[in-house]
């Protein structure tokens, strides 16, 4: 394992690859913008809030980090809830929490109360909301499953360039206090997206026949481990550790390095709207090769080159010297953080597969909370102590080439090869007596019988052999 496994899912239930589940694609959409956008689009009430509680710059941007280490560092819970009640409940809980959050925060009276409710209870109900819609949207599409984690993870972007302006119309009018409780009540379409996130069904059985369903234990585990010995998820793990120290860190200093070079706020500002437009439709083209024949069982490498592509944009981007320059860097960067975004959960659902992909994106997003937490603020002290951006985006940049160094070397060296017979032949793994006759030599297979593998679902019969039967298991997740 570690290149790309073939999913068949936990229950056996077939991805339907659409109908339902481009329902379920908006919901991600919008779960995946409000995730996302939302940490920065709290920073337009940062000034406000300042001259309310007679507090610093710095003591306003631990909501910020408060809110991403929520987001990140409750990976592992939100594995536990999901693998116990489902994501549909498990989502629209999330909702309540994250509105409630906003609501009772429009009400505090000093910052530590607004750390509690913005940070901690608004990030934990982002974040409850956030790792089961992917873990749905990986349930509902298989073959396009590449496109449609590109279009989802476009939410970001859209969501970044109009919760921001949003947030500022509504400090005008409202006042900071008026502008979370509105933004408050946004956040109650989360549990509209909760509920779009429905079960799949097992296949109905035609009128007349039975069904045979093979009984099998439940034996699922709330936090999966045993995801942890394999290689290409500890590989896939570590790149991306180090990757978070330096992706984030160029859209959060971009502005400052123009207004550094004498530029009005208004053209400083212009440059995130710059990045996010390109960002929106790199995302969902980006999906769209992924998907590609020849692409998607080498998807890993394709999330290399995207990581390597926003590296060199990034050390290139740091000899800028004029506006030009840095217009130029965001677009190139908009291209490859959009490659990146849009890359980054599939080429994990690609290596672990369905069944034990809630547990690793909860442990990956532990690893992951502990480099956002450090990424930034290191690179701060950087520049306070050499006075200079070039050096904040050498580092940056170096951090994502070498991560996609540890990724695509790891994968190469460390991880075996897939058997190119069962991936051209078989949506599901092959077993041992298919595997054993697929082998045989053509003179010694059956003249009058063909062996069939391209697809192997449950059908509704009664063979005396259950080995041959396909099995449907009946669980919270795959019914109503």
């Amino acid at each position: 394992m570690g290149a790309v496994v073939v999913d068949d899912g936990a229950s056996g239930v077939k991805a339907p690859d659409g109908g339902w589940g481009w329902a379920v694609l908006f919901g991600c959409f919008v779960i995946t913008g409000f995730s996302y956008a939302f940490p920065k689009a709290v920073s337009v009430f940062f000034k406000e809030l300042i001259r309310e509680f007679g507090i610093g710059y710095s003591d306003t941007a631990w909501i910020s980090s408060i809110l991403l280490a929520m987001l990140y560092g409750t990976g592992p819970l939100c594995s536990i809830l999901v693998n116990r009640f489902g994501c549909r409940p498990v989502m629209m809980v999330g909702g309540l929490l994250a509105s409630l959050g906003m609501v009772t925060a429009s009400f505090c009276t000093s910052i530590i109360q607004v750390y509690l409710t913005t940070g901690v209870l608004t990030g934990l109900g982002l974040a409850l909301n956030f790792q089961p819609s992917l873990i749905m949207l990986n349930r509902y599409f298989d073959k396009r499953r590449p496109l449609a984690n590109g279009l989802s993870a476009a939410g970001s972007p859209v969501f970044l360039c109009t919760l921001s302006p949003l947030g500022q119309i509504l400090q005008t009018n409202y006042g900071w206090r008026g502008g979370f409780l509105i933004l408050g009540g946004m956040l109650l379409n989360c549990c509209v997206c909760g509920a779009l996130m429905r079960p799949l069904e097992p296949p109905k059985t035609p009128a007349g026949e039975e069904q045979v369903v093979v009984p099998k234990k439940s034996n699922k585990k709330l936090l999966d481990f045993t995801v942890l010995k394999d290689k290409g998820f500890i590989i896939y793990a570590i790149a991306a550790s180090i990757m978070v120290l330096g992706l984030f860190v160029p859209p959060v200093f971009v502005v400052s390095y123009a207004k550094d070079l004498k530029y009005p706020d208004n053209q400083a500002a212009l440059l995130l709207t710059v990045l996010g437009f390109v960002d929106i439709f790199a995302r969902p083209t980006c999906g769209i090769i992924a998907g590609l024949k020849w692409v998607r069982p080498r998807c890993v490498y394709l999330f290399s080159f995207a990581m390597i592509f926003n590296g060199v944009t990034d050390l290139i981007g740091s000899m800028a010297t004029d506006y030009t320059g840095l217009v130029v860097f965001c677009i190139f960067f908009g291209i490859s953080y959009g490659m990146v975004g849009a890359l980054q959960f599939e080429v994990l659902m690609a290596i672990v597969g369905r069944e034990k992909f809630s547990s690793a994106i909860g442990l990956v997003l532990l690893a992951e909370a502990i480099a956002v937490l450090v990424g930034p603020p290191s690179a701060g002290r950087l520049l306070d102590a050499t006075k200079r951006y070039m050096f904040v985006f050498i580092v940056a940049g170096s951090e994502v080439f070498l991560s996609a160094l540890v990724l695509a070397l790891g994968n190469f060296f460390c991880i075996k090869k897939a058997d190119p017979v069962a991936e051209s032949k078989a949506e599901v793994p092959l077993s041992p007596m298919e595997t054993e006759e697929l082998n045989k030599p053509e003179a010694e297979k059956p003249q009058s019988e063909s062996v069939a593998v391209d697809s192997i679902e449950t059908v509704p019969s009664c063979k005396d052999d259950a080995e041959k039967n396909g099995e449907l298991v009946t669980n919270p997740e795959t019914c109503v």
